[in-house]
This record gives C-alpha cells, structure tokens and sequence, in this order.
C-alpha cells in the first residue's frame, strides 16, 4: 500500500482532513503535515516537509490543499523528484498521472467540493503513468 502525504493551510484544512479519513477508510497509510486547525497559517510551513519526504522517495505520493491550489503547487514543485499538478477534475488528475506522472496534486479547497475532491483523489490514485512517448518529455522536465 502506498505511503500518502497531506499537507494544507487553513483554507485547505477542512478538504485534507475529508481526504485523510477517507483514505485511511481505504486502508492507505497516511502522513499528516498540517495544518491542523482552521487557524490562518503560510502554507509553505506544511508543504516543504512533505515535498521533503516524497522528494527523498520516503512517501509515495502527495496531496496538497489550499484555497485556489496554486500556492501549495508552487511550493511542492521547488523540489526535483516532486512533480506536482493543480487537479479541479477527475480527468484532469488522471492526465496527470498518465501523461505527466505527478506524484503530487494540488487540490483547490475553495472551488470544488469534498465530493468532487474525493473523485479527484481517486482518479489520481488509480491511474497509472503511460510511459512510452511520455515518458521521455517526463524525463526532460527536470533541469
């Protein structure tokens, strides 16, 4: 089973914790960064530590959540071996595993509903990366 971390400022913090029970419900084991309450906090403080971890292999894969999701996936993606995708669709976190192999979505809290981020999670997770003619753009992402 893989290793999946969750990080989240406070306006992620409500989706992340629907997320890491549901998970959990799926027998996934789950790293928790934080946030851990509703307080306002910078989200980097949560991101860098799990972009850290997946970035050294010792988790597998990472969701990250804020409002918009743009600052969560800017700050994972400061690290080489994280590639991290905005994801606001099923289709779209598929793609992105497929196409791309993220490793990382960022989910916005703000503009989907829990419902909609538990399909997004899934998509994700049960997709697999292609390879093939993917893999060598994949492979020039990385300077």
């Amino acid at each position: 089973m893989k290793k999946i971390g969750c990080a989240a400022d406070h306006a992620g913090f409500e989706c992340k914790e629907f997320i890491k029970a549901y998970l959990i419900s799926k027998s996934y084991e789950v790293q928790d960064f934080g946030t851990h309450s509703l307080d306002s906090v910078d989200y980097p403080d949560m991101v860098h530590p799990l972009a850290q971890k997946l970035d050294k292999g010792e988790i597998d894969l990472g969701l990250v959540f804020c409002g918009s999701g743009n600052g969560v996936n800017i700050t994972a993606n400061k690290y080489k071996q994280v590639r991290s995708a905005l994801c606001w669709l099923p289709e779209v976190a598929s793609l992105a595993k497929q196409h791309n192999n993220a490793n990382c979505i960022a989910i916005p809290s703000r503009f989907i509903s829990l419902e909609m981020a538990k399909e997004i999670v899934d998509a994700f997770l049960n997709a697999e990366f292609e390879g093939g003619r993917h893999s060598n753009r994949v492979d020039k992402i990385t300077c």
